[in-house]
């Protein structure tokens, strides 16, 4: 068994050289951290923390509270702020009334989140002057999307996936991109990161409740398929980055 030094240097390791491969970021970027609280999120932040001053980063932190969970919302807001002043970083938090988004636009709650989140964190990355924004998106969620894309019935490009780093505004000389660090690693390994630096975080109940598609595939599906296949995750990233070169000299020709 790994210590806790030697796991957290060898998912470090990994995470780095994913985001080289991609360039996903570079020294003295200016970089947004999106934080739910949830596990994904805390391990991010901690990663990032842990690497700014080596590579001269500009952090902060941000926080969507979309009012979904009721007061559970609301402890996710204070628990992250008392998250972010712990690391030292500036911690910038916002409000939603996605239910009420979603009953005038006739959305899902997921599809209003999403909106509501990515909205919050393009003003306020426009605002603050950063240029990137992170979220953290691991190989089970990308893996968990292709197979959503899937069953719902898709196009080529729904098997890639999540993408690395994709742009969410451009205007003129004005760029934010999103990156996703952690699609190199799985909730398993994240989980035990969180467990073996004993880092606090947070749950969403809604995580647990199979009614929702997302969820199981989680919990009941890609077990299943596991069984059979350990390397499945691993064999749907790889899927994804072959196709993606495929499709690109396709628009390149």
């Amino acid at each position: 068994m790994l210590s806790r030094k030697s796991f957290t240097l060898k998912l470090w390791d990994r995470i780095n050289s994913h985001c080289r491969k991609r360039r996903l970021f570079k020294d003295k970027d200016s970089i947004l951290l999106a934080v739910s609280g949830g596990p994904d999120s805390v391990m991010m932040l901690d990663f990032f923390a842990k690497l700014a001053k080596k590579r001269r980063l500009d952090l902060a932190v941000a926080h969507l509270n979309h009012k979904i969970r009721g007061a559970n919302s609301d402890r996710d807001e204070a628990f992250v702020k008392k998250l972010g002043a712990v690391y030292g970083l500036q911690t910038v938090t916002g409000t939603a009334d996605v239910p009420a988004l979603a009953r005038r636009l006739k959305i899902s709650l997921e599809h209003a989140a999403r909106r509501s989140r990515y909205g919050f964190l393009v003003k306020l990355a426009l605002k603050k002057k950063y240029s990137l924004v992170a979220t953290a998106h691991h190989a089970d969620d990308h893996t968990e999307t292709v197979l959503l894309n899937l069953i719902r019935g898709t196009e080529p490009k729904g098997f890639l996936g999540i993408p690395v780093k994709r742009p969410l505004y451009i205007k003129g000389a004005r760029k934010v991109f999103v990156i996703r660090p952690l699609l190199a690693v799985t909730k398993k390994e994240i989980m035990a990161y969180l467990k073996l630096n004993r880092l606090p975080h947070r749950r969403d109940e809604s995580n647990e409740d199979e009614k929702h598609t997302r969820n199981w595939l989680r919990k009941t599906l890609l077990p299943l398929i596991e069984k059979k296949q350990p390397r499945f995750r691993a064999h749907m990233l790889e899927l994804s980055a072959k196709l993606g070169r495929v499709l690109q000299r396709k628009d390149e020709g």
